[in-house]
């Protein structure tokens, strides 16, 4: 017998329905459902919730080839994760734009290397441009790793889009500006998050 009939089974017998189970898993009745048709597996936490909740062993509930495949969906979801972590953090790196000394400012027959905190006028750009660019990328990071606290996955991948889109946007701004250290930056930081996001989907 499966993981799903046995789950099926055991919710039965204690006559509890879906969402019922629900609630004392402290899971969505989606996840029930997906669970009971055999198209996913809990992860570990709620295994153990199941097996206590039931009173049964987790060798009881799973086979060994299904031990096995928990536990590389398991890993994979963990270094997904990791990978998420990582690329939200990129985001919120770019205030290194706003600290660091990258942009030049002419005086006299000089060009001064100073930070956008030191700076009042850029001349390519408006300086309410640079912050509002900086901090957009900047509350697109913080969002996302509140996303992936609250493990709100569908937000965190909208988010994730909208931070590519803004990456590529604020490159393009910067280069056509003439401002070639945040060009060079912003370009890096977008190519570690497009080389996380391929490891990503490596992973799937």
């Amino acid at each position: 017998m499966e993981f799903n009939e046995k789950l099926q089974q055991l919710r039965s017998q204690n006559n509890l329905t879906q969402e019922q189970l629900a609630e004392q898993l402290y899971v969505s009745r989606t996840a029930i459902s997906k669970w009971e048709s055999g198209k996913g597996y809990p992860n570990i936490e709620s295994l153990k919730c199941i097996s206590k909740f039931f009173s049964v062993s987790i060798d009881e509930l799973l086979s060994g080839e299904e031990l096995i495949t928990l536990a590389e969906t398991e890993n994979h979801s963990n270094v997904k994760k990791i990978y998420n972590i990582i690329s939200g953090i990129i985001d919120v790196l770019v205030v290194s734009c706003i600290v660091l000394p990258i942009y030049g400012e002419p005086q006299g027959n000089h060009i001064y290397h100073i930070n956008l905190l030191s700076n009042t006028h850029l001349p390519n750009i408006d300086i309410g441009i640079h912050w509002a660019v900086f901090l957009f990328i900047i509350g697109l990071g913080i969002a996302r790793l509140a996303f992936i606290f609250f493990k709100k996955e569908s937000l965190y991948r909208i988010t994730s889009k909208i931070s590519i889109a803004a990456g590529v946007a604020a490159i393009c701004l910067y280069a056509a500006a003439r401002e070639p250290y945040a060009t060079i930056l912003l370009f890096l930081f977008f190519a570690v998050k497009i080389f996380l996001l391929v490891q990503e989907y490596r992973t799937k």
